[in-house]
């Protein structure tokens, strides 16, 4: 179990829901909804508006306002199309969480995904693999480095990256380097990114939302610096610790916050995969992911990637 910070222990459950009735003139209709929304996806991830500060970790406290929330947060007065486009990506995450095998809860519980097991059994092989890296973590690239979009949460270089496996990403020798990490991460099913995430001391990671409720994100905690109710995250109201070897399952379109109040380096395995969904849902999502995957800036982060690579082990 993860804890939340201060003494409470977070109880973790997901909640069933009705399965949607279904025509083919509904699901058409929701597949041409998607299909308009990728046309207009601006970013992977938003910045709101204004971050919500840090409470003090000793002392679990409610915020100061309901974050569990999807609101789509980016700053600025949006055009009449991007208007339109929110809403036909509120419409189509509302389909998704509808369709959703295990609910649509923030965080999910670990046990409702078998080869999370597998992972946390094995993390100390994964762990072995990270340590041999970090001997060279200053030449890892930056996160805003690779993906240009990540730009809207961080643009220094204290959240570093070590890529195994992206969208349209050749990690061949980063991969190479890691066999029992991508063993292992080839149990996922739907797996589509994969990295050593690096937080410097003091970073922070100001609250944003993911892209798409589609995906879902495991964080399997390698190194956690000492205190470590000072290392946390925030997604919606609660707040939660790592513990080595763990694993946290949640949804990222839930507003979300990171700190690292400590003065050592945090690292998880950062994974996405697809959202396990019941038919027609699931068909649905992986035709869309698909169109996703042809997006640009998925293609540059590809390139940028293939160059850090040849560049550091030429």
């Amino acid at each position: 179990m993860i804890s939340v910070a201060g003494d409470e222990t977070a109880t973790l459950s997901a909640h069933g829901l009705e399965k949607p009735r279904f025509s083919r003139q509904n699901f058409a209709r929701s597949l041409d909804t998607g299909l308009n929304l990728f046309t207009r996806m601006q970013t992977t991830l938003e910045a709101p508006r204004k971050a919500t500060p840090a409470p003090s970790p000793a002392v679990a406290s409610d915020p100061p306002r309901n974050l569990h929330t999807r609101a789509h947060t980016l700053g600025g007065t949006r055009s009449f199309w991007g208007r339109l486009g929110i809403k036909l990506q509120d419409g189509l995450e509302a389909l998704v969480a509808r369709g959703s095998l295990h609910g649509d809860p923030h965080v999910y519980e670990s046990s409702l995904f078998p080869w999370a097991g597998e992972l946390e059994h094995n993390w100390g092989e994964i762990r072995a693999e990270l340590d041999r890296v970090l001997a060279f973590r200053d030449q890892m690239p930056s996160f805003h480095e690779i993906l240009k979009e990540a730009s809207a949460i961080t643009t220094d270089q204290h959240w570093k990256t070590y890529f195994l496996a992206g969208i349209r990403m050749d990690c061949t020798e980063n991969a190479r380097r890691c066999p029992n990490t991508m063993r292992l991460l080839r149990t996922i099913p739907g797996m589509t990114t994969a990295f050593f995430s690096i937080l410097s001391p003091g970073k922070h990671i100001p609250a944003h939302r993911g892209a798409y409720n589609g995906i879902l994100r495991l964080h399997l905690a390698l190194l956690v610096p000492e205190p470590a109710e000072r290392c946390r995250i925030r997604i919606g109201n609660d707040y939660f610790i790592w513990k080595e070897g763990r694993a946290l399952i949640f949804d990222d379109t839930f507003n979300h916050e990171v700190w690292n109040d400590t003065n050592g380096d945090r690292v998880v395995l950062f994974v996405d995969f697809a959202r396990p969904l019941r038919q027609p849902w699931r068909w649905f999502n992986e035709r869309l992911l698909r169109i996703g995957s042809l997006a640009p800036f998925l293609r540059e982060a590809g390139q940028k990637q293939k160059n850090w690579e040849k560049k550091f082990y030429s």
